[in-house]
């Protein structure tokens, strides 16, 4: 497993994260596994070199985090793990109970600490942009609780390009903590993130840890362009038809299976991969719901395509709304 810094800190981070979402004790969602069946999904990601573990507090109603902090204890000490997780979503009833206030992030910190089992987090991200409260609210809280040692970074997910800025811009006229990290939706049926937010990223030195990067499963073949349903994920997770309905993405799916198939690997493996080539990315977060699906993430971090295989990967590509976060 590569190590690099995560964007421009000092914190060493594994070339790919896990994903934690689909692990949580007594989730509603079909698809989310417990403890018990996660823990060697787990096992074999940190076995492989994954030192790095992104989570959010509305993941299976916090059981997630639960999950996260009681699974990644056992195989590596809190000094090796670096842990993320999210703040935004509703967790509590009443008007307060969600957003990115005062009030709610500096609950949201400490809730997610007692379910995490943890003193700190190392990563703690907003996890949309919140139109209801001045940014000015939101940059300062989250400067309160870095002060407070509960969080060693902060960072950003899925927002337009000028929110990010305006972010970054009020920490630093205050002379607050910047994010160091955008959590974005990015990967090969995705890439409008490559216009605005990825440049801005570059020009910033802000570390890339894309979400989705399989599409939820659509680039390893969970379904097929006749709409057929190969995965308890695929029949029973709404957002994904929000995501990928579009047909021109399933030409995208097919020329990722016929670069794979020229390899003899997965296409999982490969679109991955071709992840993994972007400069910008740090690393991608990678769910898994099986081992298997670990073992072609750590091959795809070894897989090298070459020029002519990322310009076939990226001709189908058709722009698309902005998706993931309006």
């Amino acid at each position: 497993m590569e190590y690099v810094n995560l964007g421009s800190t000092g914190l060493r981070v594994s070339r790919l994260c896990l994903g934690m979402m689909s692990f949580g004790n007594d989730s509603d969602r079909a698809w989310v596994l417990d403890e018990s069946r996660a823990e060697p999904i787990v096992r074999a990601a940190v076995e492989g070199g994954v030192t790095f573990f992104d989570t959010a507090d509305t993941y299976s109603g916090g059981a997630s985090e639960v999950a996260t902090g009681r699974l990644v204890a056992k195989m590596l000490s809190r000094d090796e793990a670096v842990i993320a997780t999210k703040v935004f979503m509703p967790m509590t009833p009443g008007e307060n109970g969600a957003g990115l206030g005062r009030k709610h992030v500096l609950s949201g910190i400490d809730a997610s600490l007692r379910r995490l089992g943890m003193e700190y987090v190392d990563l703690y991200q907003i996890h949309r942009w919140d139109y209801r409260t001045p940014i000015e609210e939101t940059m300062g809280a989250l400067e309160d609780v870095v002060r407070a040692g509960k969080a060693r970074y902060i960072g950003a997910s899925s927002m337009f390009a000028w929110q990010f800025a305006k972010a970054q811009h009020t920490a630093e006229r205050h002379g607050w903590t910047r994010f160091s990290t955008m959590q974005c939706h990015y990967n090969l049926v995705y890439r409008e993130e490559e216009r605005e937010m990825i440049p801005q990223c570059v020009d910033q030195g802000i570390g890339v840890i894309p979400w989705s990067p399989l599409a939820r499963g659509v680039l390893a073949g969970n379904r097929s362009r006749d709409g057929d349903r190969r995965t308890t994920r695929s029949e029973t997770d709404p957002f994904t038809d929000h995501l990928y309905g579009h047909p021109a993405d399933f030409n995208v799916v097919e020329r990722v299976a016929e670069v794979a198939a020229g390899r003899a690997v997965p296409p999982a493996q490969v679109a991955l991969a071709w992840l993994l080539h972007k400069p910008p990315v740090t690393a991608p977060i990678v769910g898994a719901t099986a081992v298997a699906h670990v073992e072609d993430a750590l091959a795809a971090e070894k897989l090298a395509l070459g020029p002519d295989e990322i310009k076939r990967l990226e001709e189908p590509y058709v722009p698309h709304p902005v998706l993931g976060h309006v």
